[in-house]
C-alpha cells in the first residue's frame, strides 16, 4: 500500500527525480515526420518516478518539475520552459506526465514486492504508454487543430520507443529495489507465507 503522506525522508527522493526528470531533457528532442510534438527521453524519466518512487512521490516529482518548467527554467528537451509550452501541442503530455507516474505506481505497488520485470513493464506500458499517449491525443486535438483519427496517428509514432522505455525503466527498476527494498511494500500473499503469518495464524 502507497505512504499515506510524505516524510522528510520522501523529499529529498522527490527532488532527485525532478532533477533525473530534467536531466534526460539534455537528450536531444527528435521531431519525428514534423510531428507537432517530438520524441524525448523525458517519458522514460516519468516511468522511473512512478516505477521507483509509487504513486504519491513519483507524482508529485513530476508535478515539481513542471512547476519549474512554469516559471520559466528551460528543462523540457530542447531547452524549452515557460508559461507557453503549457498553451502548446504538447500540453496533453505535459499534463499526463504526473498522472502517467502516478498510475504506473499505483499499479506497481499494488503488485508489491519483489519487484518482477513482467509486471513493471505492464505498469509501465498502462501508465507510460497507453494513459500518457491517450492525454497527449487530447492535447493535440486541442491544441493542433488535429482530428481524432489524426492526433492518433501522430502518436502512434511514439508507442515504439515508449514500449523501448517500458522495458528499460523496469530493469533498471528492479535494480532498484533489489537495492533498497523498503521502497516498496511486500505483496500481501509474500507477507501472508511469512513464518511471522506462520506464527500469529
Amino acid at each position: 500500500m502507497a505512504p499515506t503522506s510524505l516524510s522528510t525522508r520522501d523529499l529529498p527522493l522527490v527532488a532527485v527525480f525532478a532533477g533525473v526528470i530534467a536531466a534526460l531533457g539534455l537528450f536531444p528532442a527528435i521531431s519525428a515526420f514534423g510531428g507537432a510534438v517530438p520524441i524525448t527521453a523525458q517519458s522514460l524519466g516519468v516511468m522511473l518516478a512512478g516505477a521507483i518512487l509509487g504513486p504519491r512521490r513519483g507524482a508529485l516529482a513530476l508535478v515539481v518539475f513542471l512547476a519549474l518548467v512554469a516559471i520559466g527554467l528551460p528543462l523540457l528537451a530542447g531547452g524549452r520552459g515557460g508559461l507557453g509550452v503549457f498553451a502548446g501541442p504538447s500540453i496533453g503530455y505535459l499534463v499526463g506526465f504526473p498522472v502517467a507516474a502516478w498510475v504506473i505506481g499505483a499499479v506497481t505497488y499494488a503488485i508489491g514486492a519483489p519487484y518482477r520485470i513482467g509486471w513493471g513493464v505492464v505498469a509501465n506500458v498502462l501508465g507510460g504508454v497507453l494513459v500518457l499517449n491517450v492525454l497527449g491525443i487530447i492535447g493535440l486535438v486541442l491544441r493542433a487543430d488535429l482530428s481524432v483519427a489524426g492526433a492518433t496517428s501522430a502518436a502512434l509514432v511514439f508507442v515504439p520507443g515508449d514500449l523501448v522505455k517500458a522495458i528499460v525503466c523496469a530493469v533498471v527498476a528492479r535494480g532498484v529495489h533489489a537495492a533498497y527494498p523498503v521502497l516498496l511494500p511486500r505483496r500481501r500473499e509474500v507477507a501472508a507465507q511469512s513464518p511471522a503469518a506462520d506464527v500469529v495464524g
